[in-house]
């Protein structure tokens, strides 16, 4: 069996949290805790022939009054970044916060746009956002509450992480 460390990344209250417990248990809370420093979850997926075990870091939301912590990454075989679609902030918020990962590390990313469920509230320039996309290296529009697109997201991460 194969491990993966995996991170996930974003501004506070984007999903990364609900994501994970959508991907691990199946289930969504409505109740809004935060993530204070790192959570770590696991799960093992088959991938072919292969199984893989995720170990999934929630990592505390990064927000202005919050300093990125490089040290979470170490040993990361790729990290998720979460957007919320109802903020654009989050988005470039999020942007910074690969910025500042790529300083570090250049395993594979992949952006999730979460909240696919509520109205989308981005005001961006099609062409922009584009350019923004060209930085990772897998995309997904996600709900963590209907469970949209998660486990297809996990999936195409390990696949991915299975052809380095």
């Amino acid at each position: 069996m194969i491990q993966k460390k995996i991170c996930l990344l974003g501004t506070s209250s984007v999903g990364k949290t609900s994501l994970v417990k959508q991907f691990v248990e199946g289930i969504f809370d409505e109740k809004y805790l935060t993530t204070i420093g790192v959570k770590v979850d696991k799960k093992i997926i088959s991938i072919g022939n292969e199984q893989v075990q995720f170990m999934l870091w929630d990592i505390e939301g990064n927000d202005r009054y919050n300093v990125f912590q490089e040290r979470y990454l170490r040993g990361a075989s790729a990290y998720i970044l979460v957007v919320d679609q109802t903020r654009l902030s989050s988005l470039t918020d999020g942007i910074d916060i690969h910025t500042l990962v790529r300083k570090s590390s250049n395993c594979p990313a992949i952006l999730v746009i979460n909240k696919s469920d509520l109205q989308k509230n981005w005001h961006w320039d099609d062409k922009a956002f584009v350019a923004y996309q060209g930085l990772f290296d897998l995309q997904f529009n996600t709900s963590a509450k209907t469970g949209e697109n998660v486990e297809d997201m996990f999936v195409s991460l390990a696949q991915l992480l299975q052809e380095d």
